[in-house]
């Protein structure tokens, strides 16, 4: 497929840029979520300043990632165990 050509409003400049028809609405989301971000932070924070306002939502999106990545290792850890202690209980029942 042809990529579209849309424009997304962050603060209050817009970015242009080329997307995937598949991804269109998941980066309009990305938009609108970080807008509201920038809008809570503003209330919070009152300032105006908005590369203070984008670097707090950049940096705490960073934290949210790290956060999710030490779940998901967690899980994954849980996961491979779980599966290695089963895979020892079928090896004993069938030796």
């Amino acid at each position: 497929m042809e990529a579209l050509s849309i424009k997304i409003k962050i603060g209050e400049r817009e970015y242009p840029m080329r997307v995937d028809p598949e991804d269109e609405e998941r980066i309009r989301q990305a938009g609108r979520m970080l807008n509201e971000q920038i809008h809570q932070y503003r209330q919070r924070y009152h300032t105006t300043d908005k590369q203070d306002l984008l670097a707090v939502v950049a940096f705490d999106a960073f934290v949210e990632k790290l956060d999710y990545q030490t779940r998901q290792a967690e899980t994954e850890k849980v996961i491979v165990d779980k599966v290695s202690r089963i895979s020892r209980l079928i090896n004993q029942t069938i030796s």
